[in-house]
């Protein structure tokens, strides 16, 4: 038994690393693009290993776009996108998991309806809207139609369903308002879950190509992966040695991010789901 246990945990872990390879290898291959010369990175063969390290290219990367201006619109779009959608989602959350109303299966069973539709269905009517109050081609534009998150309402319903109901009555007895109680003792208490959102979300609208390609035309205004579509020169070609470089600046923040963050993104997505 104790051999069978040991050879189902060394399988387990090599198909493990198989498919950690696999996920790794373009993320391997853009860092080593992005530090080898021109005239190898087209050269026959696969290696690794440059012969000699470019750093020019990472030099090139920031001078021949404006990068650091992408990467600032990122922060500005990302963190309004995430600010507007936890201040909407998670009083709607707590009061679909703690508050008793006629019409909370409904508006739930709307929810978990509103994650089977993808935001690419309503782009056309959001654009159209946009532009009759003239706010494309501004910060409003990629913020507005992701305020708000039925997945972040969905994931932190979750998480508060799990909440001692002795916690929330003592608030009441104490003399805490409803509102109060959101964000005085439930969301203090929803870190984790907060945490694991707060990386979905980041991640989903740092890499979202889709909408900011719609919404704005202003290379002021690009964000990180808008703005890499600046390298690509229909005379000369793209420069591939910067555009990696590019993608591997735009890339580290995200899995800087989430490696301080896993702790609390695993423990949230867990706690979330203990109860429904």
């Amino acid at each position: 038994m104790n051999a069978r246990r040991a050879a189902g945990r060394t399988l387990t872990t090599i198909l493990l690393l198989l498919g950690a390879g696999l996920v790794l290898l373009p993320f391997v291959w853009m860092l080593s693009l992005s530090l080898k010369p021109a005239d190898e990175i087209f050269a026959p063969g696969i290696d690794l290993l440059p012969s000699r390290i470019e750093w020019r290219n990472y030099v090139k990367a920031f001078e021949e776009v404006t990068l650091l201006q992408f990467l600032l619109n990122g922060v500005i779009v990302c963190g309004g996108i995430l600010f507007f959608q936890i201040l909407i989602a998670v009083p709607c959350a707590y009061a679909l998991a703690r508050r008793q109303f006629w019409a909370k299966g409904l508006i739930f069973g709307l929810v978990l309806a509103g994650l089977l539709v993808p935001y690419h269905v309503t782009a056309i009517p959001i654009f159209l809207g946009l532009a009759e109050v003239n706010l494309l081609n501004t910060y409003w534009a990629l913020i507005i139609p992701f305020v708000i998150s039925v997945f972040g309402i969905f994931l932190f319903r979750q998480f508060f369903a799990t909440v001692p109901n002795d916690l929330i009555d003592a608030a009441r007895v104490d003399g805490l308002s409803e509102t109060a109680i959101v964000w005085r003792i439930a969301f203090p208490n929803a870190w984790p879950a907060v945490s694991a959102f707060a990386v979905f979300s980041v991640v989903a609208h740092w890499n979202d190509l889709f909408w900011p390609l719609i919404a704005i035309s202003d290379p002021a205004l690009a964000t990180p992966p808008r703005g890499i579509l600046y390298f690509r020169d229909e005379e000369a070609g793209s420069d591939f040695g910067p555009l990696m470089a590019a993608a591997t600046v735009v890339t580290a923040p995200l899995v800087l991010g989430f490696l301080l963050a896993q702790r609390r993104f695993i423990q949230g997505v867990t706690m979330s789901g203990l109860k429904g």
